[in-house]
């Protein structure tokens, strides 16, 4: 048949004389193939006929467990994962490591029971074809060349080895189901002729090159448990009320809120109010929520949190098999296989809908995406069934429903943050932001020009451009009466900017997630001159941009760089004002904290480039309370230590303790330690007193984990000897696996 190729197997590593130094003295942060995350993969659970899920899994991944396929990683990082697919190699060339575990080949044993999917249209048969050809693989003589049959496996959908390529193939049969029900009936095979390949079409092109998987196979998604009613009565204006299950678990989600700032805004118990009540009825005996006392069921509620606080129990476990999924036959993890549970929407900021009830979501809810050969996954509620079942290879998402509060906004499950696909698409964003290098200084030659221009359309892009480059604002889009009344540069109305002479523009509305944005800022006269003429003769309640909109603004920044939007520009920012900073402020010397100090303040200033604010905590000012008594002890201790360092130094006993016994005399060397260790000490305390207080109202998180390009963070780390894990979280570092083996001289 052919040449046939060595398989790739994982770099074992001996991890006992490794493990126990910091990272900050390995070779890199994540070793060479370590993707412990992507385990080979056993399918232990049952489709839907009551056969193995590993029966489902497509003869082209059994031959690349056979030694006839291998990755080929030669292929460029950035290509989607559909073209980095494996290439054919002689026999006798070194394997070449993946990094990735493949399923192991037993997991794909009974070929016969996969369940192949029917294509809906002739452009998913295109589709199909097109990823088809994009794999090549070695296949048996046996298999024909069809691209256009699409009830057959992928795998037999390849074109064969370039040794038969020249042949006519033979006629293949055409499968046809009779039932998917039970296993014990028989497939209908009727023999035809191939038909002739067709065109690509276009769309065909763009979705291949899009593609950011060939096979998805998954189980689905779960659900929260059903309501189990406690039968709590609530008062209402003093006499006890029954409520049914419905009301009660609403009643519920509002009680357990009580300790929270929610409980007592208005909008929210409006919100709340006008929802419950269609729950309970016109008729019902509760009539205005101020005369209920929800006193009962938030008693009830402490008194279970601390039986299960006390029992330790465990919050029931989603299930193995919901966990992973296999793409292109490698085990990722799902971000959350478990659709959201109802509730209470809160938001962030004032939120206008906060309150209302975030109903349940069912199956009917939701879409599935999958392969077009994968099973249908079971649904895990008996007599219900999915919304809509896709096959949509240029998205990562495995679930999808429409929001409850936004109707106009899917939710989705994705992949995991750690998935290769994840972990690419992170990676194609900065590299994007970085080519905004380029183009940076024309595309700010060019609006300054236009700061001044006679068409007033073009001097409005000018200016919202700059704003967008300077102040990290967001294109923003006109909202419907049921949104969140937020803005963003191309909504800006006329009393949401205020001049101040002779240069400076005062910024107040509410961006996004109704988080309120104010700031001063000083800018270029041209761009004061231009805001004062753009409100000249409007009404507060008009927009100030009134000649463009997002989408004008969007065409204008693609026509200055591909792909460039308002997102480009802030993590362009973000990610060069991280770098600039850490360059200039990291001084050479100095332990680990203070050089966490040094990026906690650059950190600081991209969240306060990017507006990324959050509410002081309750527990700050204790906390700081806590450290400031801390270095007060330390102080009182140090005058102490010098004290004994004078008597000792005169030949003198060291005086007694603070608790009264008597204290060991040591040599003046060894007070002089003792000094200089608590004087550490207490720097330490006061630096960590002041960064929090700094930090108090600054959002550090945001920023981090999706606008600072995680190789600047990692090179910086390298360069100075700090562990990675005082900068990144577990989490935060599975994350950006990708940018673990960046060299240490990395720039942005």
């Amino acid at each position: 048949m052919g040449s046939t190729e060595a398989v790739s197997k994982p770099v074992m590593h001996d991890e006992d004389d490794d493990d126990n130094k910091p990272l900050v003295f390995k070779k890199s942060f994540v070793k060479d193939g370590d993707q412990s995350h992507r385990k080979p993969f056993d399918i232990n659970g049952d489709s839907e006929d009551g056969r193995p899920l590993r029966s489902i899994i497509s003869m082209t991944q059994e031959q690349e467990i056979n030694g006839n396929t291998t990755l080929d990683e030669s292929d460029d990082d950035e290509a989607p994962i559909s073209s980095r697919l494996q290439k054919k190699k002689h026999v006798s060339e070194k394997p070449k490591v993946s990094g990735k575990r493949l399923v192991e080949k037993d997991s794909y044993e009974d070929q016969s029971s996969m369940k192949k999917h029917k294509a809906s249209s002739s452009t998913a048969k295109q589709d199909s074809m097109n990823l088809g050809e994009k794999r090549k693989a070695v296949v048996s003589p046996n298999d024909t060349d069809d691209e256009d049959d699409d009830d057959v496996p992928i795998a037999k959908r390849i074109k064969a080895d370039s040794s038969s390529n020249n042949k006519t193939p033979p006629t293949k049969p055409k499968v046809t189901k009779q039932s998917s029900t039970a296993s014990s009936k028989k497939l209908k095979v009727t023999r035809v002729a191939s038909p002739p390949p067709k065109k690509r079409s276009k769309r065909s092109r763009k979705d291949s090159e899009y593609a950011q998987w060939t096979t998805l196979v998954h189980n689905g998604v779960t659900f929260p448990p059903t309501y189990q009613p406690h039968g709590t009565k609530i008062f209402y204006k003093g006499k006890p009320v029954s409520l049914s299950p419905e009301q009660e678990e609403v009643a519920t989600m509002f009680a357990v809120m009580r300790e929270t700032d929610y409980y007592n805004k208005p909008i929210f118990r409006k919100n709340f109010w006008n929802d419950w009540r269609k729950l309970l009825g016109k008729k019902h005996v509760i009539q205005k929520l101020d005369d209920c006392d929800f006193t009962p069921i938030y008693e009830w509620h402490l008194e279970k949190k601390q039986k299960n606080k006390d029992s330790k129990e465990k919050k029931p476990e989603q299930g193995e098999k919901y966990m992973w999924a296999i793409v292109d036959g490698v085990k990722e993890k799902i971000g959350n296989s478990m659709v959201e549970p109802p509730g209470l929407f809160r938001g962030r900021g004032e939120h206008p809908k906060m309150g209302k009830f975030k109903r349940r979501i069912h199956p009917h809810d939701v879409t599935l995406n999958i392969g077009k050969d994968a099973p249908i996954p079971e649904c895990p509620i008996p007599g219900e069934r999915w919304k809509e079942i896709k096959h949509d290879n240029t998205v990562i998402w495995i679930a999808s429903w429409n929001d409850p509060i936004n109707p106009k906004r899917d939710k989705y499950i994705n992949l995991g943050d750690s998935s290769s696909q994840k972990g690419q698409s992170d990676k194609k964003k900065y590299e994007k932001a970085r080519k905004l290098k380029d183009h940076i200084e024309s595309i700010r030659e060019t609006y300054t020009k236009n700061f001044t221009s006679k068409d007033v359309s073009k001097r409005q892009i000018a200016v919202a451009t700059y704003l967008i480059d300077k102040l990290a604002l967001r294109a923003g889009n006109d909202k419907d009466d049921d949104e969140a009344d937020t803005v963003g540069c191309c909504t800006l109305k006329v009393d949401n900017v205020e001049c101040i002479h002779p240069n400076q523009l005062k910024f107040d509305f509410l961006g996004k997630d109704s988080i309120r944005y104010e700031n001063t800022v000083e800018v270029e006269s041209p761009v004061y001159k231009a805001i004062g003429q753009f409100k000249a003769g409007k009404s507060n309640s008009d927009d100030l941009f009134d000649e463009i909109d997002a989408s004008k603004l969007n065409d204008h920044l693609k026509e200055l760089m591909p792909g460039l939007t308002a997102k480009v520009f802030r993590t362009y920012n973000a990610s060069i004002t991280l770098d600039k900073t850490l360059r200039r402020e990291t001084k050479d010397g100095g332990d680990v904290n203070q050089k966490k100090v040094v990026y906690d303040q650059a950190n600081k200033e991209v969240a306060i480039i990017c507006n990324h604010q959050r509410t002081v905590s309750k527990s700050h000012g204790a906390q700081v309370k806590k450290l400031k008594d801390k270095i007060d002890e330390l102080k009182e201790g140090l005058k102490q230590l010098r004290t004994n360092l004078k008597r000792a130094k005169k030949g003198e006993a060291p005086l007694e303790g603070s608790d009264g016994k008597k204290t060991r005399n040591i040599t003046p060397e060894a007070w002089e330690k003792k000094i200089a260790q608590q004087k550490m000490k207490a720097e330490k305390m006061e630096r960590d007193m002041q960064t929090k207080e700094d930090l108090k109202t600054v959002a550090l998180g945001t920023s981090k984990i999706n606008y600072m390009d995680p190789r600047i963070t990692v090179a910086w780390c390298k360069r100075n000897e700090v562990p990675i894990e005082k900068m990144f979280t577990k989490a935060l570092r599975e994350k950006f696996t990708w940018a673990m083996d960046v060299e240490p001289d990395f720039r942005f």
